[in-house]
């Protein structure tokens, strides 16, 4: 089921990405479901991400916690 959280969250990301404020709190949020090491995998999700959107580079800040 975890596997599924995970892709859950991409998906959710993926479509919040056009409002950094929402952007921000979805990562919270998954920050506090998934898995340490899908948090290593979601933080690569992010990072490319935000090379298409630089606006959610404010987001960057809670994976580095």
């Amino acid at each position: 089921m975890s596997r599924a959280m995970f892709e859950y969250t991409k998906t959710v990301l993926k479509k919040v990405s056009f409002d950094a404020t929402l952007f921000c709190k979805e990562v919270q949020k998954a920050l506090q479901r998934l898995l340490p090491y899908e948090i290593e995998e979601l933080k690569v999700y992010i990072e490319s991400l935000v090379q298409q959107n630089p606006d959610l580079n404010q987001c960057l800040i809670y994976l580095e916690e």
